[in-house]
């Protein structure tokens, strides 16, 4: 749109490829840059997801090759947002230090890079919900964006996304490096697809998040698996609106602070699948289970009020529409879904 803030600017996705990056390059093309600098290992993307937008360049590598750094820092950016990321607290339990590598020396080897770059006007930092919740609580109340932050944390990943934001907070005390941490809760929504990507050794490699993989067995007659009974609380917000969120704190966050992408609405695991099994008319069966041993932040859901009043943001996308899109989507790619599945099947049995 013209007057955009991103009209002939050069922006960097890092981890552009994947499910919210790959929707986040599509809406900021939409605003004429100049160039967008997608780098992506493809560790739990694919280059599908990003082919055919313009103008996009893809750098196949890692935001923390020394070489990419270097070629992106003399290039000069405008706007970056730092999405890449070691996808998932179950990959992250099974191997800690490709975690390491992927999701916390990544954010430090970019913001040391960028640290004193004047031409840089904002990097949006994708932080974790799940890190800062409150823990083991019976009924959760919004979190809101504080300084408080529990050491038993439940898995390397929310380690890595904390300590993430301790540095872009350090590097922008120390530097001015001009920050921003858009604190993610569940996102869904069309194109996240189910076995993107690298294997990283455990089942959740394909069943990754949990809207997606209730869409699919729901679409297949499949039984939904209810860890804990399906008691668990989630705040599920669309892609959509995640990307307008992620664009705001681009625009009007403040350097140095922190923000929810929140809907508000607080919905149990259980209510959630029964809500897709309805919208895909599934004669799936549910399959209680109990709860994982490693989840401690049972119930969430993200305050609103701090982005509303300062990045003008609210999410608008309701969760039955939300749905209905993702599961049309789901339908017109199920041919892709399966093919990226079955890339996994030396290390899993897939029931289709």
């Amino acid at each position: 749109m013209a007057g955009s803030v991103f009209e002939n600017k050069k922006i960097l996705v890092a981890g552009g490829a994947g499910f919210v990056g790959s929707n986040l390059v599509k809406a900021l093309a939409v605003n004429k840059p100049a160039m967008i600098f997608v780098v992506d290992n493809l560790l739990s993307s694919e280059k599908e997801n990003i082919s055919g937008i313009e103008p996009v360049r893809l750098i196949q590598g890692s935001i923390a090759d020394d070489a990419i750094l270097n070629e992106l820092h003399r290039e000069g950016m405008d706007y970056i947002f730092h999405l890449a990321t070691y996808h998932g607290n179950q990959s992250s339990i099974h191997d800690p230090i490709a975690d390491h590598d992927n999701n916390l020396i990544t954010s430090i080897k970019l913001f040391d890079k960028f640290k004193d770059d004047k031409r840089l006007t904002k990097i949006v930092y994708s932080a974790a919900g799940c890190a800062v919740a409150e823990k083991s609580v019976l009924t959760a109340s919004a979190t809101v964006e504080e300084d408080i932050v529990s050491l038993k944390m439940d898995s390397p990943y929310s380690i890595s996304k904390i300590v993430g934001e301790f540095y872009a907070v350090y590097y922008h005390k120390q530097h001015g490096t001009p920050t921003v941490r858009a604190r993610f809760q569940n996102v869904y929504g069309p194109g996240e697809v189910l076995g993107a990507g690298a294997w990283r050794g455990t089942p959740a490699t394909v069943w990754r998040n949990v809207t997606p993989t209730f869409i699919y067995k729901s679409l297949k007659g499949l039984p939904l698996q209810l860890e804990n009974a399906g008691s668990g609380s989630r705040d599920f917000i669309f892609v959509d609106d995640i990307v307008r969120g992620l664009m705001a704190c681009a625009e009007f966050g403040a350097p140095g602070d922190v923000y929810n992408l929140a809907s508000g609405r607080e919905t149990t695991i259980r209510e959630w699948a029964e809500l897709i099994m309805q919208l895909t008319d599934s004669k799936s069966t549910l399959e209680i289970l109990p709860k994982r041993d490693w989840d401690t932040s049972i119930k969430r859901f993200g305050s609103t009020e701090k982005s509303k009043e300062q990045l003008h943001f609210t999410a608008q996308t309701d969760p039955e529409e939300g749905l209905r899109k993702t599961i049309e989507w789901t339908r017109a790619n199920l041919n892709r879904i399966e093919s990226c599945m079955q890339k996994h099947r030396d290390h899993i049995s897939l029931p289709f």
